[in-house]
């Protein structure tokens, strides 16, 4: 499914303010109205070349504010839900309102998608997280580890395995037409807020020291931004996706977090140093996902090895420190 074979569609994205959402906006502003309800706390949107875009309407609005979130998503035909508290320093200064958006919000997204009288998919953001701290190809149907109580990163992973129960949930007992994504390690052009390899970057183009947090041998398979928003529109296009819940992730580009911060180096020609420091919290040693099922199912593969990709971000804040 590519993003012209969605036209003519009423497009809500919740969160589309944020990284994901802002890019997959331009794969479908040309062929689509498409609406942004953001509360803004992050903002990449901003400084896309398709912000006055004459199909773009931008909300600024809280999902947490139900009747809000049907008066602007009336005449929706499809609705991505992306909206939500992510990073573990958000996490921590306050799992409360993490738990509460996450949890409540997502559940006023689908009372208001239910409500729309041509909702034909509604797409909502899980996360890898669910699979805990060992994760090794991992599938949609692997056991979802819920961590030790009180442990900030395990509370954001709960409230987000709830927005995978209420998005079933839903579609079982409403016949909502829902799918659950669950991306692993999205970076690239555009990311906002925390991320390994934006930070990596940053530093990298400074000649800064790349601070790894623990012994670095955590390891990840990270996933391109372009190649996530891919897998995004195969879920939105793609009939058999409703109902189901997907990994989106490459398996072509597994390396430890010290592997990263080296190849990165390495890769921008970088003078910057490894600096080791104590982890602040869990962190996740294994994530590797297995993504059978969205090939089978979807067509989807990622393309874009890692690389080519850390090339393509480091173009990307280049210019931004450029000015």
């Amino acid at each position: 499914m590519t993003a012209e074979q969605i036209q003519g569609e009423n497009v809500f994205i919740t969160g589309g303010a944020g990284f994901i959402g802002s890019t997959l906006i331009g794969r479908l502003i040309e062929y689509n109205k498409v609406t942004v309800y953001d509360n803004f706390s992050r903002n990449a949107i901003k400084d896309k070349p398709y912000y006055n875009h004459p199909n773009l309407t931008i909300i600024h609005g809280d999902i947490l504010d139900l009747d809000s979130l049907k008066r602007s998503m009336q005449n929706s035909t499809r609705v991505v839900h992306a909206a939500a508290v992510a990073g573990i320093d958000s996490v921590i200064k306050s799992p409360v309102t993490t738990m509460k958006i996450n949890m409540v919000g997502s559940y006023n997204v689908l009372e208001a998608a239910a409500s729309l009288p041509n909702c034909r998919r509604i797409v909502c953001f899980s996360t890898s997280e669910v699979f805990g701290q060992m994760a090794f190809r991992s599938n949609e149907t692997s056991p979802a580890v819920m961590g030790a109580v009180g442990e900030a990163r395990w509370t954001y992973a709960v409230s987000k395995l709830s927005v995978e129960h209420l998005a079933y949930a839903f579609y079982k007992e409403f016949g909502l037409p829902t799918v659950t994504v669950r991306p692993f390690n999205v970076y690239g052009p555009g990311q906002v807020g925390e991320g390994a390899i934006r930070a990596f970057v940053m530093h990298a183009l400074k000649n800064q020291t790349l601070q790894i947090h623990g012994d670095g041998t955590q390891i990840r398979a990270w996933c391109y931004i372009d190649d996530m928003v891919d897998g995004i529109l195969c879920t939105m296009g793609n009939d058999k996706a409703i109902g189901e819940s997907f990994n989106i992730g490459n398996l072509r580009t597994v390396n430890t977090i010290y592997g990263l911060a080296s190849t990165i180096i390495r890769v921008l020609n970088s003078q910057s140093e490894l600096e080791f420091k104590e982890a602040d919290s869990a962190d996740i040693e294994l994530r590797i996902p297995n993504v059978e099922k969205a090939k089978r199912i979807l067509g989807f593969e990622a393309k874009v090895g890692l690389e080519e990709g850390i090339h393509k971000t480091a173009q990307f804040f280049r210019e931004k420190l450029q000015g």
